[in-house]
């Protein structure tokens, strides 16, 4: 039985008097979210961001802004289980990153008034990390885990009794003599946030009372989001450069907020600290993000469609050497909004440009030409 837990940027678990030190920041670090951490336009956390957005989430569900559907479903749910004095069903939060996963997690932490615990996938390596946490968990605390599709099957399955009886099946010992304990755990709330739901098991999201889909948000919405950072900044905007930067901001808080933030040292420098929309429009200019909230990397990827390879459609691969980019990046990071936005089409033969690629980049769309 584990003695003790830390899980402060470092792991440190003791099991029979022997020290295990795990470092868990480094864990699951790919090629994709490197690429997509180097952008301004990117929806994955930066590692210097974590106290700004702190700062910046709302603490309370009536606070949230956006995410009307999930919001009314989940005030619901928690009204209902603290008048039962219950803890809440464990609750799936899954859609684009940036949307306010974390936050609402916090938040429904915050509602029921009872403890906070957050890790996510990668960094639970071995069962004992799981044990410990689980085994240390408060009456109705709220355990969250961020990126739940990169937990280890091996860990997922000893989830399951966990969420469902709140009981831990533990193994004692090795070979003949080995035997199982059946721990009792406290009933809990837990809240797993992921961004590929499709790469959850079916037992593992049977295991979930609430399913709550987020989507990207409307300009108007983004536009409270600004104004509301900016007010909580100390930052002076009118509501038209809040809306300028909220137009460019791909649907995502979290690329509004750190927009925002550049905007404003451009302010500060070049425009007595006060955010209109021309401020806006020339800070964004500078930065060279466009009116869609494309940067120079999502131009670079349209045109040498269209320019090299007449269009498309160009494979996967082609289109990654051309650019001198990895095909994870660009199917995880650079891709997807451009699809969503109907600017980039996936076919079987490869990646089409549409009119809209064309008609922004300023090009004429050649005409097809039928064989028959």
């Amino acid at each position: 039985m584990p003695a003790g837990w830390l899980l402060e940027g470092w792991f440190r678990l003791t099991i029979a008097g022997v020290d295990i030190p795990k470092n868990m920041a480094k864990v699951g670090l790919d090629r994709s979210k490197s690429a997509e951490a180097e952008r301004l336009v990117s929806a994955g956390r930066a590692d210097d961001e974590d106290a700004f957005e702190l700062k910046l989430r709302p603490t309370r569900l009536a606070e949230f802004i956006g995410q009307e559907k999930a919001k009314e479903q989940l005030a619901i749910a928690l009204e209902a289980a603290k008048s039962r004095g219950e803890a809440l069903d464990h609750v799936l939060l899954f859609g684009p990153p940036g949307l306010g996963k974390t936050t609402l997690a916090t938040i429904i932490a915050n509602e029921l008034g009872v403890g906070f615990q957050q890790t996510s996938g990668p960094a639970l390596q071995i069962q004992g990390d799981l044990t410990a946490i689980l085994t240390n968990l408060r009456e109705r605390q709220v355990l969250f885990l961020d990126e739940i599709h990169r937990l280890q099957h091996v860990l997922e399955e000893k989830l399951y009794t966990a969420l469902e009886d709140y009981k831990l099946d533990i193994m004692i010992g090795t070979g003949p003599s080995a035997r199982t304990h059946v721990m009792e755990i406290k009933p809990f709330t837990f809240v797993g946030a992921t961004t590929r739901p499709g790469m959850l098991s079916s037992p593992l999201r049977g295991r979930f009372g609430i399913l709550l889909r987020l989507e990207f948000y409307t300009d108007d919405e983004l536009r409270f989001v600004v104004e509301r950072s900016a007010e909580v900044m100390g930052v002076p905007i009118d509501r038209d450069g809040a809306a300028e930067i909220a137009m460019r901001s791909r649907g995502t808080p979290r690329i509004a907020n750190r927009l925002l933030r550049r905007v404003r040292d451009y302010a500060q420098v070049r425009a007595q600290g006060v955010i209109d929309r021309p401020v806006a429009q020339a800070a964004l200019a500078m930065l060279e993000v466009d009116a869609h909230g494309f940067d120079e990397l999502d131009r670079r990827l349209l045109r040498t469609i269209i320019e090299k390879y007449d269009g498309g459609p160009v494979g996967l691969n082609t289109l990654a050497a051309a650019l001198a980019e990895e095909q994870d990046a660009l199917e995880e990071v650079y891709e997807p909004f451009l699809i969503q936005i109907g600017f980039l089409d996936r076919t079987p033969r490869g990646r089409v440009a549409t009119r809209l690629a064309y008609e922004h980049l300023g090009i004429e769309m050649p005409r097809k030409t039928s064989l028959f």
